[in-house]
């Protein structure tokens, strides 16, 4: 079987790398993904989903060196399901709310905005296991 899922937006927080017991690098950050439209009643509706995002290894250090708050990407990558429920995961907050959060392993990161090239382009694509350059 096959699973990928892709969203586009803004990080929330900065990144921030620490490193697995095995030794690998692995990069964690929250993106924000926002829909607007118009709903039945002519009304307009702001939608903001979160999710939280791992990338390991070179493409986790490329993201913790280039990747900051607000910044905008395009991450490709595989849901991790909760275990428990073959759904996100479940927890509650410190006022012992349910609440659930949507995680995903990325396997590529595109950077939408950031460090402009010299032909004024701000896009920069790595996927998980590039040993090239960022190129920006």
């Amino acid at each position: 079987m096959y699973q990928k899922i892709i969203i586009a937006g803004n990080l929330g927080r900065d990144p921030e790398m620490r490193y697995a017991p095995s030794g690998s690098p692995v990069t964690s950050f929250s993106v924000a993904s926002n829909r607007k439209y118009t709903n039945a009643e002519g009304d307009l509706v702001d939608e903001t989903g979160w999710f939280r995002v791992s990338a390991w290894n070179r493409l986790g250090e490329v993201c913790a060196e280039y990747l900051h708050k607000g910044a905008k990407v395009l991450v490709e990558g595989r849901l991790k399901l909760d275990p428990s429920t073959g759904g996100p995961r479940i927890w509650q907050d410190n006022d012992g709310a349910a609440r659930a959060s949507f995680e995903l392993t990325a396997t590529t990161v595109t950077f939408l905005s950031g460090k402009p090239a010299e032909n004024g382009e701000v896009e920069g694509e790595v996927s998980e296991g590039e040993e090239e350059a960022i190129p920006f």
